[in-house]
């Protein structure tokens, strides 16, 4: 998880969603990724964040617009999904709003990009 200092409330309601949602660290959603071609990687950073670097072959979907527009990218509701944030709170909050909307295979990558960096794993990078 983050180093960064998140206030309570904040961290109160990702621990809601965590209880809801599926979670799996950065090797087992590797894996997955690596056994399963057909799983949707999707970035929930914002905009500024992905601008720099993604994990390989994610696509990007904010957290703020992901409920709008998953149904763009994802067409059933049973697809397979692994979100990631830089850290991991933003996916679990994303995942449990999926689930809500009736999405029953997703993931949220505990971590997140952060510990995907730190196991050098690909990543593609972007100049500015």
């Amino acid at each position: 998880m983050s180093g960064k200092k998140h206030s309570q409330a904040f961290v109160d309601i990702v621990n809601r969603s965590r209880a809801r949602v599926t979670e799996l660290d950065v090797h087992e959603s590797k894996a997955r990724l690596d056994q399963d071609a057909g799983t949707v990687f999707i970035d929930v950073r914002e905009d500024r964040e992905f601008a720099v670097d993604s994990c390989r072959g994610a696509i990007h979907i904010g957290k703020g617009v992901i409920e709008r527009d998953i149904e763009k990218y994802v067409s059933r509701k049973d697809e397979p999904i692994i979100l990631y944030c830089g850290g991991g709170y933003r996916s679990a909050l994303a995942a449990d709003a999926l689930q809500s909307m009736g999405y029953t295979n997703v993931i949220s990558m505990d971590g997140g990009i952060r510990a995907w960096r730190a196991s050098d794993y690909p990543l593609d990078v972007r100049t500015t």
